[in-house]
């Protein structure tokens, strides 16, 4: 019977230690045989939210598991030194490392992470490159799986790669009968980016704080950066070098992915055509807009309709 060590601490968030626990610890006789022996490990009582949370053994027994999942933890607090140390000497020892959300900064603060591909929670994606500059952080999956070290984005992404571990070690028939009794899928298309939202520069004083709502009115006009440049008042030097500051990336970019964000929304809200809401996006045409949306979202619009249409 594989062992599946789930790291606990205090601060760390419940929803991602409570999904581990639903999905391993659960009894599944007649599903599985022989599932897994779930324990966890921690320092004494540990606080996970309003709850409080009594390990069944020390940081130490993480060593001697075959699979080590860590859950999230509150990024703006310092991370427990013995937590990091049982990681380190987890993954030494040979186990099977899992980080849920933002559990990847425990990971990577444990140096398991150098050199691999990782993820965490959209919102966390630039501190976690930031923190950990040998980390090759993924912003746009739900989760990556490097054989021997897997992470996965936040919230009910750690259900989809607690879902892809169990297919790969039992199967994907099992993997869809525990997916029944969550009522999820087994398996979601695309990746985090579906659900990440774009900030724009809120302050009116900033330098651009008057163009990008009047961007936002015109996206289905033919904007250029020389259009933009003009009704802000500035070089398109000038425009490229606030544009990258303030949002990251460039006029043009920014520029498109607003309106992939807009046809978002129409997808959502209305029954318009895919040709309309290309049309109304300022992507032009259908072939125009799948592609882009394609790319900055992930999944196709037919499909991102499907999963967001309310009613």
């Amino acid at each position: 019977m594989a062992t599946i060590a789930l790291a606990a601490t205090d601060g760390m968030l419940h929803f991602e230690f409570a999904a581990a626990c639903e999905i391993f610890a659960r009894d599944t006789t007649g599903l599985a045989d022989p599932w897994y022996d779930m324990v966890v490990c921690g320092a004494g009582p540990v606080r996970a939210g309003r709850f409080t949370v009594q390990p069944d053994a020390g940081p130490d027994r993480l060593a001697g598991a075959d699979t080590v999942i860590v859950p999230a933890v509150d990024v703006d607090a310092e991370l427990p030194a013995d937590l990091v140390d049982a990681v380190r000497a987890a993954h030494q020892a040979g186990a099977r490392m899992v980080s849920l959300c933002t559990g990847a900064f425990v990971l990577a603060a444990a140096g398991v992470l150098d050199g691999l591909r990782a993820t965490t929670h959209w919102a966390h994606t630039g501190e976690l490159a930031a923190r950990y500059p040998r980390v090759h952080v993924d912003p746009d999956v739900l989760y990556v799986d490097n054989g021997k070290v897997l992470a996965s984005a936040g919230k009910a992404a750690a259900i989809d790669l607690c879902l892809h571990l169990i297919r790969r070690d039992h199967g994907s028939t099992v993997a869809n009968a525990v997916a029944r009794r969550l009522v999820v899928p087994p398996h979601r298309a695309g990746g985090q980016a579906q659900f990440v939202t774009t900030p724009v520069p809120a302050r009116d004083d900033h330098p651009l704080g008057g163009l990008l709502p009047w961007v936002m009115e015109r996206l289905d006009h033919p904007l250029t950066v020389e259009d933009l440049a003009r009704q802000a008042n500035m070089s398109s030097r000038n425009l490229a070098r606030l544009f990258r500051s303030a949002t990251g990336t460039t006029p043009l970019q920014w520029l498109s992915t607003q309106r992939v964000r807009r046809a978002q929304e129409l997808l959502e809200s209305s029954d318009q055509s895919i040709d309309v809401i290309a049309e109304a996006a300022g992507l032009g045409t259908a072939t125009t807009l799948r592609r882009h949306f394609h790319r900055t979202v992930g999944v196709a619009p037919d499909t991102y309709r499907r999963t967001f249409r309310a009613g």
